[in-house]
């Protein structure tokens, strides 16, 4: 990295920072002139006495002259408006891209720490210096050569301006400027100081808070709880006397600027009054330069600012140069993409004298020296701390050697590439890296090395070739990566096939080979999946659910499975799956929010079921009360087969007891839709409450139709409704195959519908999809 932010910026944007300053000394006359038409306006349009005016051989009376210069100083606003609008974007978007370039240089100065290195580091502190410590560089980039140059060309403007008018009220403006000059950053000097500590501390604060995450439960186990929050509190009480301190000090120097800001406008009001008086100033030449002094505190203020923030952006970058800056580090060029095919690298592997070094300055391995065929199986032997694994990680370059070489088919190990370690290496132990994504992108993370057969930019011979994207072309202005993350990148012909409609056959023989086919194919079936995305998927579960059903009307599965049928109730569902008959799309129909839905509240309503649910609930949550408060928090039973929480049981007792006392009708609404949610989670087959008669499966399955048959416009499309004949785009697909509910409460039933799923899945070729 670049040894001070300057030339990291001189570096990478240059050309911008001089459009910008051009663009500033452009804008400054106009600048001047604006100054100039408002004592114009008073001394000639309004003061004046020798009428018409001729301009560019143009007469103007008084009037119109007055309208003339004063639609001119509109027109000067507009402009100067116009030229700090274009600079300010401009200035932001230069910084914002450097900032993304800085991100992006971390992250991949990250990616070649050596593996020791990330012992003494924690994940916390680089997320935090990577995100949140580089946040305020990138305001400041923007700034740092185009800001002082605006603001510092106005304030040269504004005051040359006032020295024109009066030399002697030129001076009085900047008389207090040396000694802003001189004291300021003395003081803001001590202010960074303090800054930087408090930035030290509070990433080793970070550091501490993810030490207590990962070491919460020994924590718990020896009762340290209380020495670990002292710790907490001292480091705390650090940061707080840290940042009082800055308080005091920032604030004294604001009090400071302000005091010395105010005390020019009182040698302006006595010395130009004065002059006024005498008639050695005229009264138009006095209003412009105190409106030149009102403009001009501003650009003197951001200038001030300006300073501090430059301090705190070089400390800033230097801190996080000595982060980054870190010995050891994989070189840049290994991390290059290869420009010609990957060499291969087959052929004896030597090492010679290998010796791997920690930071203690102890020697886990010491004058290894060793050879063998690579197409040899070998099995590296030792005790714990013998270096055995150490060795592995140094033949598969996890860790460099700090003495002695290794060498593969002839090739030194330490100047191998990553494009070809990545491909003629493989290396796994039980830390693997698990990225976010699909197990489809997981298993095939091994072949996404460069976009294949990507040709943006290049020509094609007739001066073709696929032109760059522009969030692309950003990237590049930016010093990102040249490669669209939207482009193919699975080598297929690295995975030994002809092209990528033999990939689902090639991962499925891979997941046989390790275990995993059967633990991927049950996790596919508890899966959603889209019918668009995978064509002929829908028709192949829709045979092997009339396949299953078949099998279902066999004696032996007699009463094993619960099909689901429109005008049934199901036993084995509970009341909201009756209701709905289907599969919520939307968070505002799921159990949890059913009984607060007003078109729920009014279908119950239409079928005599308002009053009955309160009910029902009183009912449900006495039991709960009954047979559960003696139960300590946490216990099983609770997650197993009560209704209410532990956390909860207080305000049901709460409820039952108003209940008694005023009658469920003395209830408010929110006690009343707290006891009406109860009945929606109740599984008649399994929950024998005594709450649930004939005639109310009745008027269940009157709500369901009344609920389908009723649904408001803002509803449709909420709900996939349950069809025998039709795919459940909101179900799994193993919901899907069953379409229906397993019955009673044996574990060997589920174990019997899941082998059936999977003899139907089997008899339909669905597998494979």
């Amino acid at each position: 990295m670049e040894k001070s932010i300057f030339r990291y910026i001189l570096r990478f944007s240059k050309k911008e920072q001089v459009f910008l300053i051009l663009m500033t000394a452009l804008s400054l006359p106009f600048l001047y002139a604006s100054l100039e038409v408002p004592k114009t306006i008073i001394n000639q349009a309004i003061g004046g006495q020798s009428f018409p005016v001729n301009i560019f051989g143009f007469d103007f009376d008084q009037t119109p002259y007055l309208f003339a210069l004063c639609f001119l100083f509109l027109v000067l606003v507009l402009i100067n408006g116009g030229f700090k609008y274009y600079v300010n974007v401009f200035r932001g978007t230069v910084g914002e891209r450097m900032l993304r370039r800085l991100r992006y240089q971390l992250i991949e100065r990250t990616m070649r720490f050596p593996p020791h290195h990330f012992r003494s580091v924690s994940q916390g502190e680089i997320v935090s210096m990577v995100t949140l410590e580089t946040e305020p560089l990138g305001g400041y980039i923007g700034d740092s050569l185009s800001l002082p140059a605006h603001q510092g060309g106005t304030l040269l403007t504004l005051l040359f301006f006032m020295f024109v008018q009066d030399p002697v009220l030129g001076l009085a403006a900047i008389a207090l400027y040396p000694v802003q000059m001189v004291v300021i950053p003395k003081l803001q000097r001590r202010v960074n100081q303090l800054g930087k500590e408090r930035v030290r501390n509070v990433r080793k604060l970070s550091e501490r808070l993810g030490e207590m995450t990962l070491g919460v439960q020994d924590i718990h186990a020896h009762d340290t709880g209380q020495y670990e929050l002292a710790d907490f509190g001292r480091r705390l009480g650090t940061i707080f006397n840290i940042r009082v301190e800055i308080y005091r000090r920032k604030f004294f120097i604001k009090f400071l600027n302000n005091f010395l800001a105010q005390l020019t406008p009182f040698f302006f009001y006595a010395i130009g009054g004065y002059l006024v008086i005498v008639g050695d100033l005229t009264l138009g030449a006095l209003v412009a330069i105190l409106a030149a002094y009102k403009d001009l505190s501003a650009p003197w203020k951001e200038l001030l600012t300006y300073y501090q923030r430059m301090e705190d952006a070089r400390i800033k970058y230097d801190q996080l140069r000595e982060q980054f800056d870190v010995p050891g580090m994989l070189d840049e060029v290994l991390m290059r993409p290869l420009d010609g095919p990957v060499p291969s690298i087959a052929g004896p592997v030597q090492a010679a004298n290998l010796a791997l070094e920690v930071e203690d300055g102890s020697r886990i391995v010491d004058g290894a020296t060793f050879s063998f065929d690579s197409r040899s199986h070998i099995a590296l032997v030792g005790s714990g701390g013998s270096g055995k694994s150490e060795i592995a990680h140094l033949l598969a370059r996890q860790l460099t050697p700090t003495g002695g070489q290794i060498r593969i088919g002839g090739h030194d190990l330490s100047r191998l590439p990553d494009a070809v370690i990545g491909r003629e290496l493989s290396y796994v132990d039980q830390e693997g890296y698990i990225r976010a994504g699909t197990i489809a992108d997981n298993v095939l993370y091994g072949l996404r090395h460069v976009p294949v057969g990507n040709d943006v930019g290049k020509e094609d011979g007739n001066g073709g070739g696929r032109q760059p994207s522009e969030e692309l072309r950003e990237s590049l202005r930016s010093g990102n990566s040249p490669y669209d993350i939207d482009d193919e990148w699975i080598d297929v012909a690295a995975a030994g096939i002809g092209d990528a409609s033999d990939l689902p056959a090639r991962i499925t023989a891979s997941l046989r080979r390790v275990g995993l086919e059967d633990d991927v194919f049950q996790i596919g079936l508890r899966q959603t999946v889209d019918p668009d995305v995978y064509p002929g998927l829908a028709e192949r579960v829709l045979a092997a659910r009339q396949l299953a059903r078949g099998w279902l009307q066999r004696h032996e599965f007699a009463n094993l499975v619960e099909a689901f049928d429109a005008d049934t109730f199901i036993e084995y569902g509970s009341l909201a799956e009756n209701i709905l008959f289907g599969t919520p799309k939307s968070v505002e129909l799921d159990v949890d929010h059913l009984a607060d839905h007003p078109y729920v509240i009014q279908v119950l309503r239409d079928v005599g079921l308002a009053d009955d649910f309160p009910r029902m609930g009183r009912v449900i949550a006495g039991l709960m009360v009954e047979l559960f408060r003696d139960l300590p928090p946490g216990h099983e039973f609770f997650d197993r087969f009560s209704f209410v929480s532990a956390d909860d049981l207080p305000e049901f007792q709460r409820i039952l007891n108003a209940s008694a006392a005023r009658g469920i009708e003395g209830l408010s609404e929110a006690d009343l839709g707290r006891l009406r949610a109860l009945p929606f989670r109740v599984v008649p087959g399994r929950h024998h409450l005594g709450v649930i008669d004939g005639s109310l499966r009745q008027r269940v399955l009157a709500a369901r139709h009344a609920f389908a048959s009723n649904l408001p416009p803002e509803l449709r499309g909420a709900v996939e409704f349950l069809d025998a004949d039709r795919y459940n785009r909101a179900g799994s697909v193993q919901d899907n195959i069953l379409f229906g509910k397993v019955a009673g409460h044996r574990a060997d039933s589920a174990s019997r519908v899941g082998d059936l799923i999977l003899e139907a899945v089997e008899a339909t070729d669905l597998r494979d999809s």
